[in-house]
Protein backbone atom coordinates (compact mmCIF):
# COMPACT_ATOMS: atom_id res chain seq x y z
CA UNK A 1 0.00 0.00 0.00
CA UNK A 2 1.30 3.44 -0.95
CA UNK A 3 1.72 5.92 1.90
CA UNK A 4 -1.06 8.45 2.32
CA UNK A 5 1.27 11.41 1.90
CA UNK A 6 2.80 10.08 -1.32
CA UNK A 7 -0.62 9.25 -2.76
CA UNK A 8 -1.93 12.71 -1.89
CA UNK A 9 1.12 14.37 -3.44
CA UNK A 10 0.70 12.36 -6.65
CA UNK A 11 -2.98 13.28 -6.83
CA UNK A 12 -2.21 16.95 -6.10
CA UNK A 13 0.50 17.12 -8.77
CA UNK A 14 -1.88 15.45 -11.23
CA UNK A 15 -4.54 17.99 -10.34
CA UNK A 16 -2.24 20.95 -10.86
CA UNK A 17 -0.99 19.56 -14.19
CA UNK A 18 -4.55 19.03 -15.39
CA UNK A 19 -5.86 22.35 -14.04
CA UNK A 20 -3.11 24.53 -15.47
CA UNK A 21 -0.97 23.40 -18.45
CA UNK A 22 -3.34 20.65 -19.63
CA UNK A 23 -6.38 22.91 -19.40
CA UNK A 24 -5.01 25.94 -21.21
CA UNK A 25 -6.70 29.24 -21.90
CA UNK A 26 -9.25 27.80 -24.33
CA UNK A 27 -10.82 25.25 -21.95
CA UNK A 28 -10.57 27.65 -19.01
CA UNK A 29 -12.67 30.19 -20.92
CA UNK A 30 -14.90 27.81 -22.87
CA UNK A 31 -16.16 25.88 -19.81
CA UNK A 32 -17.72 29.00 -18.27
CA UNK A 33 -21.49 28.77 -18.73
CA UNK A 34 -21.94 32.45 -17.84
CA UNK A 35 -19.53 33.74 -20.49
CA UNK A 36 -19.51 31.10 -23.24
CA UNK A 37 -17.30 31.35 -26.29
CA UNK A 38 -19.59 31.80 -29.30
CA UNK A 39 -20.02 28.54 -31.17
CA UNK A 40 -18.46 26.43 -28.40
CA UNK A 41 -20.87 24.56 -26.14
CA UNK A 42 -19.69 25.30 -22.61
CA UNK A 43 -20.79 21.88 -21.35
CA UNK A 44 -18.52 20.12 -23.86
CA UNK A 45 -15.53 22.11 -22.63
CA UNK A 46 -16.45 21.45 -18.99
CA UNK A 47 -16.84 17.73 -19.68
CA UNK A 48 -13.51 17.61 -21.54
CA UNK A 49 -11.71 19.32 -18.66
CA UNK A 50 -13.42 17.08 -16.11
CA UNK A 51 -12.45 14.02 -18.15
CA UNK A 52 -8.80 15.11 -18.13
CA UNK A 53 -8.99 15.48 -14.35
CA UNK A 54 -10.71 12.11 -14.00
CA UNK A 55 -8.03 10.54 -16.19
CA UNK A 56 -5.37 11.82 -13.83
CA UNK A 57 -7.12 10.27 -10.84
CA UNK A 58 -7.48 6.99 -12.74
CA UNK A 59 -3.82 7.08 -13.78
CA UNK A 60 -2.58 7.71 -10.23
CA UNK A 61 -4.93 5.36 -8.37
CA UNK A 62 -5.80 2.74 -10.96
CA UNK A 63 -9.43 3.05 -9.84
CA UNK A 64 -11.92 3.73 -12.63
CA UNK A 65 -14.78 4.14 -10.16
CA UNK A 66 -12.82 6.87 -8.37
CA UNK A 67 -12.20 8.58 -11.69
CA UNK A 68 -15.97 8.62 -12.22
CA UNK A 69 -16.46 10.30 -8.88
CA UNK A 70 -13.75 12.84 -9.76
CA UNK A 71 -15.43 13.57 -13.08
CA UNK A 72 -18.74 14.45 -11.41
CA UNK A 73 -17.23 16.37 -8.48
CA UNK A 74 -14.76 18.29 -10.64
CA UNK A 75 -17.50 19.36 -13.05
CA UNK A 76 -19.72 20.46 -10.17
CA UNK A 77 -16.99 22.45 -8.45
CA UNK A 78 -15.93 24.17 -11.67
CA UNK A 79 -19.55 24.94 -12.53
CA UNK A 80 -19.95 26.57 -9.10
CA UNK A 81 -16.84 28.66 -9.71
CA UNK A 82 -18.12 29.80 -13.11
CA UNK A 83 -21.46 30.59 -11.47
CA UNK A 84 -19.54 32.76 -8.99
CA UNK A 85 -20.94 30.70 -6.11
CA UNK A 86 -17.37 30.03 -4.94
CA UNK A 87 -14.09 31.88 -5.44
CA UNK A 88 -11.00 30.68 -7.26
CA UNK A 89 -9.31 29.82 -3.95
CA UNK A 90 -12.39 27.96 -2.73
CA UNK A 91 -12.45 26.05 -6.03
CA UNK A 92 -8.86 24.93 -5.56
CA UNK A 93 -9.44 24.05 -1.90
CA UNK A 94 -12.47 21.92 -2.84
CA UNK A 95 -10.45 20.05 -5.47
CA UNK A 96 -7.67 19.31 -3.00
CA UNK A 97 -10.17 18.31 -0.32
CA UNK A 98 -11.54 15.74 -2.77
CA UNK A 99 -8.04 14.30 -3.10
CA UNK A 100 -7.71 14.07 0.69
CA UNK A 101 -11.00 12.18 0.87
CA UNK A 102 -9.86 9.82 -1.91
CA UNK A 103 -6.65 9.05 -0.01
CA UNK A 104 -8.55 8.43 3.22
CA UNK A 105 -10.99 6.15 1.43
CA UNK A 106 -8.31 4.18 -0.41
CA UNK A 107 -5.79 3.83 2.40
CA UNK A 108 -8.47 3.30 5.01
CA UNK A 109 -9.80 0.42 2.92
CA UNK A 110 -13.28 1.89 2.90
CA UNK A 111 -13.66 0.96 -0.78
Amino acid sequence: MISSLILFLKLAVGHFLADYPLQGDFLAAAKNHRKPIPGVPWYQALMAHSAIQAGMVWYVTGKLWLAGIEFVLHAGIDWAKSNESISFNQDQACHLLCKIVYVAALNGNYF
